[in-house]
């Protein structure tokens, strides 16, 4: 296993200052094989997403009950998340991640027999929905604090872009093969492809090496339950981590405008519901460049500042697309929004690995998810609230002006967040 102490002796090639950095890919094969399960399993389960929200619609023609879809994932992610953390601290986190992605898998199966057999029931799907999230909320605190000790710290930042890659081409990419797949083949096709893919997370996980969280420094070696609340405490007392889950609100809570893209797709640009598909497409072709053309971030050492421009950027992005009237030039300032996403999200995620004990890692990840599931339904929430009382336009360019205040105000409140630098990682 690599220390993560010591700087790796190859040289960066020179290609990788433009594009991915893949020095993660190969010098880790542990790193290697869990990120190339992690891809084809992501992709497999974004289909199963699409081909049970469609099956959903089919069996009771309400876009209501679709709805409901999202929120029996929504509720066991935020209310497992923390807890998913929690126990990601107290044991092998290797064997979480296999017994969690065996749950999942489990559940996919029941999915393709359900629709083998044609027991058509929207409360079978529901329930495998809800039990697939806590299945999630398990697996990726546990995943995610065993990416530092597979990799040398300075590679953190690569390897969380080489993760944002797999997240947007697995959204992009895995709605868009689930509605071949389920229009050729029906949805049995989708749920058996994604049992499938489910095996390469699985033969990563069985690959890896005992992933034990390391004990307390006062703990003399043993090991105690691990409390959700200690982990929240250690947080609260810890101003630089605090901070990236700041800017992440910031950005999301005042700052999303998805929202609203059915209404200003017709009030804008005299759309209909292909456009709606092109500006919620936008944002994650941005993320997908900012992830092919991430190799520049590995150079970054102030982390904080960097995160504090990117989500700035965000935040005058979503402004200026709120003054867009011209269609592509609205979709260039999502993608920028898009691509400034990407370097918050890789230097966040760098700064919550490199800078938390690893006995608390699987607690922080687990707010991390909360914060993700959350944070952008209360923004949706916050614009539809907004555009309701005045305007789609005076909600997305308010938004985006009031996420470049927020993200200042914080920035100033805590100038020392500015100045976190990655070699001497400080929580």
């Amino acid at each position: 296993m690599p220390d993560a102490t010591k700087s790796p002796t190859d040289p960066v090639p020179p290609r990788s200052r433009i594009f991915a950095d893949l020095t993660p890919l190969r010098t880790s094969p542990d790193y290697r094989r869990l990120w190339c399960g992690n891809t084809i399993s992501w992709m497999g389960q974004q289909m199963t997403a699409l081909a049970v929200s469609l099956q959903v619609y089919d069996l009771t023609h309400s876009t209501f009950a679709v709805g409901l879809v999202g929120l029996c994932s929504l509720v066991p992610l935020v209310v497992f998340g923390l807890y998913g953390g929690a126990i990601a601290d107290t044991v092998d986190r290797r064997k979480l991640g296999l017994y969690s992605a065996s749950g999942a898998t489990v559940l996919s199966v029941v999915l393709a027999a359900a629709a083998l057999t044609g027991r058509h029931h929207v409360a079978l799907l529901y329930g495998v929905v809800a039990l697939q999230a806590v299945c999630f909320a398990m697996n990726s605190p546990a995943r995610s604090s065993m990416i530092p000790r597979l990799l040398p710290v300075e590679q953190l930042p690569a390897a969380n872009a080489l993760n944002s890659l797999t997240s947007n081409l697995g959204l992009m990419g895995g709605p868009m093969l689930g509605g071949v797949i389920v229009g050729l083949w029906g949805y049995q096709a989708a749920y058996l492809i994604d049992v499938a893919a489910f095996g390469a997370s699985l033969y990563a996980m069985w690959r890896l090496p005992s992933m034990r969280p390391e004990p307390d420094d006062a703990g003399g070696g043993t090991r105690r339950r691990a409390s959700v609340l200690d982990g929240l405490r250690f947080l609260a007392t810890r101003p630089n981590l605090r901070m990236t889950f700041f800017a992440d609100l910031a950005a999301m809570v005042l700052a999303q405008p998805r929202a609203l893209f059915p209404a200003v797709a017709v009030l804008w640009f005299a759309g209909d519901a292909k456009t709606v598909g092109l500006l919620v497409a936008a944002p994650a072709v941005g993320a997908v460049l900012g992830g092919l053309f991430s190799g520049w971030l590995g150079g970054i050492r102030r982390h904080g500042l960097a995160i504090l421009l990117a989500v700035a950027a965000w935040g005058a992005a979503v402004a200026a697309f709120g003054l867009a009237r011209d269609l592509w030039l609205g979709l260039l300032f999502l993608a920028v929004a898009g691509c400034a996403d990407t370097v918050s999200m890789v230097f966040r995620s760098t700064m919550l690995q490199a800078a938390t004990p690893d006995r608390m890692r699987g607690r922080l990840q687990g707010v991390f998810i909360v914060v993700v599931a959350g944070g952008p339904r209360l923004g949706d929430f916050l614009a539809g609230s907004a555009a309701d009382l005045t305007s789609p336009a005076v909600a997305v360019i308010g938004g985006g002006l009031a996420c470049v205040l927020a993200v200042t105000a914080l920035g100033l409140g805590r100038r020392a967040f500015a100045r976190y630098d990655a070699r001497d990682p400080q929580p």
